[in-house]
């Protein structure tokens, strides 16, 4: 059996890989996930029309967010374009948000009627409308590494913010240890999403997992045993619980940034956006593709990876500005990779 270190050595070697943050958020063009805690107030900015629009209310921009799904219905979806794109970019993986904070699962769970294939999300009716699994179909099809990015906070689930009272940060609101059966029952149901997105949607080679104020003491969700149960599906599996340090952080994922030196006491990943925002933005300003090739270069010599990020339209078509930076980035890669 392939050992961490092997399976370690082989993600060094990927180099770079594509990232796509997407959901129903998308149809307004906001941050994603981020504008329902009440005070993280830089996620809604005074020229985010959503915002406006529901007269600067919290409430009442929670109420509608949450309900996004109702309306999402990306027609144009088509995973082969995206994978053909970044596989001439000279890309070799890519990570997926099955789901973000916000708890909606881009993926066919059983654990919550919040999801994609639940008749509310009137794209359900596709025949393509597990979306992750096509998008982890469509990508393995082209020699593609899989990295399931899977948000281990969940906003919208009854167990982390539990409705009978205000939840203004990003943390339960409630004593988890006051209320261990509360809290068990959501580690029940991280659990569970876990092992459906382990078991149902073919080889997974990183389970990528955001979400880091949820650890021990007061957040424990058992990640020892999460491991083991990953592992015995996905023998080989590569996990980064990032920001949480330890055994289940197999590598580190500087965030819009390139590290000064080379990071030496683990493998490690550049996660940075193409555009401003990781989910789509109408008219955002994206990067050149002389500047995303220097970001490229200047990852690459110091030994990490560039996990580069672009945000699919509601549509379900990516950004044509970002089809372009990847052909432009594929003609230079020709020559040069």
């Amino acid at each position: 059996m392939t050992s961490l270190a092997e399976r370690l050595e082989w993600f060094r070697d990927l180099k770079f890989g594509l990232f796509m943050h997407w959901g129903p958020y998308s149809q307004w063009g906001c941050i994603e996930s981020w504008p329902l805690v009440e005070e993280d107030t830089w996620a809604r900015p005074d020229d985010l029309p959503a915002w406006v629009e529901r007269g600067k209310d919290i409430e009442r921009f929670r109420r509608d967010y949450l309900a996004l799904n109702r309306t999402f219905n990306p027609t144009e979806f088509d995973p082969q374009p995206w994978a053909a794109a970044a596989k001439r970019a000279g890309m070799q993986y890519v990570v997926f948000t099955t789901k973000h904070h916000d708890g909606f699962s881009m993926f066919d769970t059983r654990q919550t009627d919040y999801r994609i294939t639940h008749p509310d999300c009137p794209f359900s009716r596709d025949p393509h409308a597990n979306i992750a699994r096509e998008v982890f179909d469509a990508f393995r099809n082209e020699g593609f590494g899989i990295g399931v990015y899977f948000s281990k906070s969940d906003w919208h689930c009854p167990y982390y913010w539990s409705p009978d009272r205000p939840a203004r940060t990003r943390n339960p609101n409630y004593d988890t240890q006051a209320e261990p059966e509360r809290w068990e029952q959501f580690v029940q149901f991280v659990h569970g999403q876990i092992e459906e997105l382990m078991t149902g949607y073919g080889p997974v080679d990183v389970l990528w997992l955001d979400g880091g104020q949820v650890r021990p003491p007061s957040q424990d969700i058992r990640m020892g045993e999460i491991a083991v149960m990953a592992r015995k599906h996905q023998p080989g599996l590569i996990i980064a619980d990032r920001t949480v340090g330890g055994e289940h952080e197999n590598y580190l994922t500087p965030e819009q940034e390139v590290p000064d030196e080379p990071l030496l006491d683990k493998p490690w990943e550049s996660c940075i956006t193409m555009g401003d925002q990781w989910s789509f933005k109408p008219n955002d300003n994206y990067k050149g593709t002389r500047d995303l090739i220097h970001l490229l270069i200047g990852v690459v010599v110091k030994g990490g990876d560039l996990l580069l990020n672009v945000g699919p339209q509601p549509d379900g078509r990516l950004p044509e500005v970002a089809l372009s930076r990847l052909d432009e980035i594929g003609d230079w890669m020709q020559v040069n990779a």
